[in-house]
């Protein structure tokens, strides 16, 4: 766990988890936004992306909305994860835990992002939401 408290920035914009056939490429305009994530294994492809942008049809989980860890953190660090996602154990939250090089970021359902920021501010950590222009605040 850390000696300073974990800052949390949530992100307004909707983003879903859409599943693809293996080999199956999405489009570029999926990449756009805040937060994208692409990721192939043998059985499937699986794209974190905005809301808006899935094509109908496409097999798709959320809404979800992504708040990130203040970083960049150290390569080092030990914890950020449990810290964070510890406290939502018993409020029942189940989220989507993923990491950049930079960064983590979690996928919280969007019908449960208030009680998260709640559960998180309660155990010590900092939370602030992010506007679509970019600002920070309360």
């Amino acid at each position: 766990m850390s000696a300073v408290p974990l800052h949390l920035m949530t992100h307004p914009e909707p983003l879903v988890i859409a599943r693809l056939d293996s080999g199956e490429e999405p489009s570029w305009e999926w990449s756009r936004g805040p937060f994208a994530s692409l990721t192939r294994s043998a059985d499937e492809t699986s794209i974190v992306c905005l809301e808006d942008v899935v094509p109908v049809g496409v097999t798709t989980e959320g809404p979800f909305l992504g708040v990130e860890v203040a970083g960049p953190l150290a390569f080092e660090a030990v914890g950020v994860m449990a810290e964070i996602l510890t406290p939502l154990v018993p409020a029942g939250i189940s989220v989507l835990a993923m990491s950049t090089f930079d960064t983590d970021w979690v996928l919280v359902p969007a019908a449960e992002i208030t009680t998260a920021m709640e559960v998180w501010r309660k155990a010590g950590l900092i939370v602030t939401s992010t506007t679509l222009s970019g600002r920070s605040g309360e």
